[in-house]
Order: C-alpha cells, then sequence, then structure tokens
C-alpha cells in the first residue's frame, strides 16, 4: 500500500474512533454532533459539514449541528421532504454526490453559505436507523490527486451516519425519560406542596408556617403527633420542597420489621455477612443518597440500632454489615413518632443524645379533634377525591357534618380519609343522612375517645370491638407484654397494634 494511502486510511480510523469518543461523551444533541463535524472537518479535510435532522415542532428538517457555517446560516438551512438535495436523499434514503454544485439546478444553497459554488462538491448520506430515516449527514469537498477518493468519504460518511442515528435514537430515549421524570417530579411537588396541606386552624397553620420554614434547609426534622395526624405526609411535602427535591425520599417504619432485619434493612450488608447472605444488599441509607431518609416510629427503634443511627448523624458515614469499609450518607433525616420521647428516655428506652441530634427542629401535629375547624374542610376534600375515583356523586346532609364535628377522631385525619372513602363505595344512594354512618359516629357519648364498649353494649360493632379488645389482651399476656411478638400473634402490624390499644384504653402497666 502506498504512503499516501496508508495514511489517508489511518485519518479515517482515528476519525471514525473520535467521532464514537465524541458522541458518547454526553447527552448534549448539538455539542456533540458539532464535534463530529468539526473532527471530520480535521482529520478529513471536508470544508463544510452539517447534520440536519427533522424539527419535531415544525415537521421540517432543519440543521443542528455544523462546521463552517455561521449561526445565520445555520438558522437559514430548513427543508421539506423531497426539497432540494438534502430533501430528496431523506425522502428516498439512497446517497447522493454532485461532483460539481455550480453545475446542479436542483442544488438550492438554502444556507447561502456558497457564494462561489463552482468545483465544490457536495456528499449527502442519509442518518438511518433501522430501516428509519431520521435525516442527512453532508459535507463540501474539493477534490484533487491529494485529497482521495469520493468512494473513501462515502464510505466513512456511512460509518459516521450509522453512529449518529444510534446516537440520535439514545438522546430521545434519554431526553423522553428525563421529561417522564421531570413530570413525575412537578407532579409530587404539587402534590405535596404546602397548599395542599389542608386547614385553616390556627394550631394546623402553625404547621404549615415551620415546615415552609425547615424545606429550605437541610436541617434533621423529629414531627410529633398522634398516628394518623399525617406526618408522613408533612415529611414528604417538606422533602419535595427542599434543595434535595430531584433526590429520592425513602421511607423506613422503624416499627415494621424485627431488629436484625432492620440494621439490615437501613445500612445493608454485605455478602457472606450472615447466613443466608448470598448477595450484597443495598442499604436505605444508600438509596437515600442525595434525597431524604424518613425515619418513622422512630420511638421503636432498639437501643443497639439507636447507637448506630447516633453515630450516622455525627460522622455522616456509615459502614454495610459485615464491612469496615465507610460509606458516606449524604441524606437529610426526617424521624417521626407518636410516643413521648422525653417519658421512652426516663425508662430507659431510647438515648438521650440521640434525641437531642434528631430534635434539632420539632413540628407537632396536632390530633384531629384539636383542630375542629379543618374537619369540614378535609371532608369536602375526601369526599370530592373519594367521589372521583369511585364514579359516584355522593353528598351528604348538615346532620352528618354536625357527627363529624361531635366525634373525637382517635384514628385522626387516616379515620376520617377511611371512613368518607367507605362511605361512598358503600353509598346506594347520592345524599347521605345520619343514619348511613358506622355507629361510633353517631354521637360522642356512643365511643369517647380512650374508651370501650362495654358487655352492656347490644350493637353488633360494639360486641366485635369487645371481642377484639378481650383478644388483644390475651394475646398480650401470652407474649409477655412484647408488642412486636403480640402484633405478630394477632397477624397485624406493630402500628396497628398502638392504634387499637390507644381505641380501647388498653394500658399493658396496669394488666400485667
Amino acid at each position: 500500500m502506498e504512503t499516501g494511502s496508508l495514511e489517508r486510511k489511518n485519518r479515517e480510523l482515528t476519525a471514525i474512533l473520535e467521532v464514537s469518543r465524541v458522541l458518547t461523551a454526553s447527552f448534549d444533541l448539538e455539542e456533540n454532533l458539532t464535534a463530529v463535524m468539526r473532527t471530520l472537518s480535521s482529520l478529513l479535510e471536508m470544508q463544510r459539514g452539517c447534520v440536519v435532522l427533522m424539527d419535531p415542532v415544525s415537521g421540517e428538517f432543519r440543521i443542528v449541528a455544523a462546521h463552517g457555517l455561521t449561526k445565520e446560516e445555520i438558522l437559514r438551512g430548513k427543508y421539506k421532504l423531497g426539497e432540494g438535495i438534502v430533501g430528496r436523499v431523506i425522502e428516498s434514503g439512497s446517497t447522493m454526490f454532485i461532483p460539481n454544485i455550480g453545475e446542479e439546478p436542483k442544488f438550492l444553497n438554502k444556507t447561502g453559505s456558497r457564494p462561489d459554488k463552482d468545483g465544490i462538491s457536495f456528499l449527502c448520506v442519509p442518518v438511518r436507523f433501522k430501516g428509519e430515516v431520521l435525516g442527512a449527514i453532508t459535507a463540501d469537498r474539493i477534490y484533487s490527486a491529494n485529497h482521495g477518493d469520493v468512494d473513501d468519504d462515502i464510505r466513512v460518511l456511512k460509518i459516521v451516519s450509522s453512529l449518529i442515528a444510534q446516537f440520535v435514537k439514545l438522546w430521545g430515549n434519554y431526553r423522553k425519560v428525563e421529561q417522564e421524570k421531570q413530570s413525575l417530579q412537578s407532579e409530587l411537588r404539587q402534590r405535596y406542596s404546602l397548599p395542599n396541606l389542608i386547614g385553616e386552624s390556627e394550631k394546623f397553620q402553625s404547621v404549615l408556617k415551620a415546615a415552609m420554614k425547615v424545606a429550605g434547609t437541610d436541617t434533621t426534622v423529629l414531627l410529633l403527633g398522634e398516628s394518623g395526624t399525617g406526618k408522613e405526609l408533612v415529611a414528604r411535602t417538606i422533602h419535595y420542597q427542599s434543595p434535595r427535591a430531584k433526590g429520592p425520599f425513602v421511607a423506613v417504619n422503624c416499627a415494621a420489621l424485627p431488629d436484625n432485619l432492620l440494621e439490615v434493612e437501613l445500612f445493608g450488608s454485605e455478602k457472606g455477612a450472615f447466613t443466608g447472605a448470598t448477595q450484597r444488599r443495598t442499604g436505605r441509607f444508600e438509596i437515600a443518597a442525595g434525597g431524604t431518609l424518613f425515619l418513622d416510629e422512630i420511638g421503636e427503634l432498639p437501643l443497639v440500632l439507636q447507637a448506630k443511627l447516633l453515630r450516622v448523624l455525627e460522622e455522616k458515614s456509615f459502614e454495610r454489615l459485615g464491612s469496615s469499609k465507610p460509606i458516606k450518607a449524604d441524606v437529610r433525616i426526617i424521624a417521626a413518632t407518636n410516643r413521648n420521647l422525653q417519658d421512652e428516655i426516663n425508662k430507659g428506652s431510647f438515648r438521650h443524645d440521640l434525641y437531642w441530634r434528631l430534635n434539632v427542629v420539632s413540628i407537632v401535629l396536632p390530633p384531629l379533634r384539636e383542630r375542629k375547624k379543618d374537619i369540614p374542610l378535609l371532608a369536602d376534600f375526601y369526599l370530592a377525591k373519594f367521589n372521583r375515583a369511585h364514579g359516584k356523586r355522593v353528598r351528604f346532609r348538615s346532620a352528618v357534618m354536625e357527627d363529624f364535628l361531635g366525634y373525637s377522631w382517635p384514628g385522626n385525619v387516616r379515620e376520617l380519609a377511611n371512613t368518607i372513602e367507605r362511605l361512598v363505595i358503600m353509598a346506594e344512594k347520592d345524599v347521605l343522612d345520619k343514619e348511613d354512618l358506622p355507629y361510633n359516629l353517631l354521637s360522642e357519648e356512643s365511643a369517647p375517645k380512650g374508651q370501650f364498649p362495654t358487655e352492656d353494649d347490644t350493637t353488633l360493632g360494639a360486641e366485635v370491638q369487645n371481642l377484639e379488645r378481650q383478644r388483644i389482651i390475651k394475646a398480650l399476656k401470652e407474649n409477655n407484654f412484647i408488642q412486636q411478638r403480640t402484633a405478630a400473634a394477632l397477624g397485624i402490624t406493630p402500628r396497628q397494634l398502638g392504634y387499637r390499644l390507644k381505641k380501647y384504653g388498653i394500658e399493658p402497666a396496669s394488666i400485667r
């Protein structure tokens, strides 16, 4: 092989390798394609080059990247299907070579970049992906004995066009995923935005004010309040209004898992760390990197894990179970509990130092019985929501709202939402009255907070609740008053057990 021919082949290989490198550098369409044309010009001595792709808005094909053209000339480069040489190549899917554009009347020179067209050759190759023509790649050349053969240039351009086609398809999929991601994030921000936290009462407005203040910071937050008051909703709202909104929101219920599984769930484990650990497991701290970790029922966290959590908060790092390699904990912690942590500290079941680490900013969510002004607003919101969800048009008479206001709602907002959804689902008419309500809502006297049905109650609901209360007491005694084991024996979660203990006024200490 002659020296000149060998040098040409080396330049072609170098150009193709450089194009491959450029196209995998990022997902910036115009920047990458402009770099491709610059590479072809530099290594293969092409005077001008363009990549033409369809504009999804206008449906026309336009120049998206070029070398050797001004911005004004690029903006003029728009083609309809079949228009000019470029339009014909895209329409037919066939390569075209014009030896001298000065002698070709179908060459339109729409960009105006060639005032003197004589002596310039023009190559146009379709950008095709699995039979679909996405656009075209063009190049200007002036051929002489030292500038190679047109067949070599077409071969190189076909390889480059194939690489561009793959990149354009990948870029399209990437952009689609990014748009869907942004759409979902926008939807989540709206869903968990501060205005969507419903309540006009003074106590709830103070919650909103506190949430608004901490949302823009990265500080640890402790949410306090009874079960069902909306602690997770507030936690999500703080996250999606914070600088970490683009990161993940990861929730862990500390009462839902046994102690040994909870440690793995939080911190992860290495392969072989314990019997049955056949592969590495990523913990919630790693999954939540760059975002927020919500630790619900933090008062249920065992003392051993409290010490580990304290270390994470202090050192901003942790190790997987079975490893000594530290991993950076780039997470914001929001914790929540329905327990009185000061009482737990006095009992010795919660660490005093951890409490102060978590309690940088505390927000107390009031129970629904202390924000009765908000009950009509919440009832209207959930009624509209469940009517939409179930295709109903249910309305409440004013007497129903009177009973809503007179009831203490031990399950708080969650109980209100569940009650309204059940009423909508079971409704056989559009307007509901007092007789359609469950028995415990008919009057405060029928189910006062902290009490439970007695043997004198004759309604079926009262008998069922009394039976449930007796069954819970029996299970507590059989399981040495360990609530986690009691919940497992009853087939419910520890959180559900805690709710029932409160509902029926069961104090384990008084029945031991």
